[in-house]
């Protein structure tokens, strides 16, 4: 199964903390929507497996009207498998969500939303820079609900300036009473050309707090599993059976194709990534070109890049899988490098998985990035 991306690169105003590719001007949507179209016709070789899953990201895709998320899923259907029980997710942004636009997202198809939430608390919304207000963030769910759409995620930012330990338990509290199936919580990252980093650096705001995300992180993994929830991502917790496939095939290292301005696609032996730029994305499509760099994976970044991603989920490195891709007896020098990691406690090593620890997870990044591999030099 293989799964397909649309980046949908609008917004109705620019959050302090993103640094995603998107655009707060919308003169050009109905040409990029066209311009997505004639790339889903282009890129229909790419991918020869059923499609399993759907996702519309961005950006900001709930401010698209029903004729434009109409002509993307009738160009999706026409050009590739969509398996009749695929998975497609739509990211919504609370403001964006009422009883008119939930009907026509669920009579499109529309099967799971991925709502950009980040908190439920009003100063936290402010100092965010969203669109959306607190009384917005509760109600959605609730309406969501009543449409019939039970597969709902939604986002949550934690570690930030204005969030003690007790408003953060209490923003997970609302969405675990609220009965959220899904939810994606991630620690604040102060991006490079940001306003929120232009804010920290003139002290308009003070800076991250390692220490305190690590409270955070804690109390999250611990509310979370005391309400039936598995981390199976580090970022990512679902109650059983509403995992994200989308973003699990993702992990899995199964193969996608990304659509639309800065969109990634993957087909396991290569990276693509689109142009990063609405203009120069129209102008190329107009040409029936598709405007991407392509990156040529070599085996120890295959590897390299299975490491990272499997490492981040509750199943971890499989032994059988890692040496598959890189030879036989690959995962017992990953497991002779793990050693230190394992004794501290840090990693945990169940044959034939090799899986991070409740500890572990918070040090991720640093963990991969020990065990990966090197480039042989010529």
């Amino acid at each position: 199964m293989a799964g397909i991306y649309i980046h949908i690169p609008f917004c109705r105003k620019a959050c302090n903390y993103c640094n995603f590719h998107f655009s707060t001007n919308h003169q050009l949507i109905d040409q990029v929507i066209k311009a997505i179209i004639h790339e889903i016709e282009l890129q229909k070789t790419y991918l020869s497996e059923p499609i399993e899953t759907l996702y519309f990201g961005g950006g900001t895709p709930s401010l698209l009207n029903r004729a434009h998320l109409a002509k993307i899923m009738d160009a999706v259907k026409l050009h590739f498998n969509l398996m009749p029980h695929a998975e497609i997710t739509l990211e919504a942004n609370p403001d964006d969500i009422n009883d008119e636009q939930l009907n026509y997202w669920v009579e499109l198809g529309i099967n799971r939303l991925s709502i950009g939430i980040q908190s439920f608390r009003e100063e936290d919304l402010q100092w965010m820079g969203r669109a959306h207000n607190a009384d917005q963030a509760l109600a959605c769910i609730g309406l969501a609900q009543s449409a019939g759409i039970q597969n709902i995620s939604i986002d949550l930012i934690y570690g930030g300036p204005s969030l003690s330990n007790k408003d953060w338990i209490q923003n997970l509290e609302i969405a675990i009473k609220m009965g959220v199936p899904h939810l994606s919580c991630y620690a604040l990252t102060v991006e490079p050309k940001t306003a929120l980093a232009h804010k920290i650096n003139k002290q308009e705001l003070p800076n991250v707090d390692a220490a305190h995300q690590a409270a955070h992180f804690a109390i999250l993994q611990e509310m979370t599993a005391a309400a039936g929830f598995e981390q199976y991502e580090i970022s990512n917790f679902s109650l059983p059976g509403k995992r994200s496939i989308h973003n699990s095939n993702y992990w899995s290292g199964q193969f996608y194709l990304g659509i639309g301005p800065a969109a990634h696609s993957f087909n396991g032996l290569s990276r693509q990534w689109n142009i990063s730029n609405n203009a120069l994305y129209i102008k190329s499509l107009a040409q029936s070109t598709v405007p991407f760099e392509k990156e040529e994976l070599t085996l120890v970044q295959q590897t390299n890049e299975y490491i990272m991603t499997a490492l981040r989920t509750i199943e971890g490195i499989d032994a059988n899988r890692l040496d598959a891709i890189a030879g036989k007896e690959t995962f017992d020098v990953i497991l002779k490098d793990a050693a230190h990691n394992i004794k501290d406690g840090l990693l945990v090593y169940n044959h034939p998985h090799l899986c991070l620890s409740s500890a572990g997870k918070f040090m991720a990044d640093g963990i991969a990035a020990h065990l990966f591999r090197e480039e042989e030099a010529n």
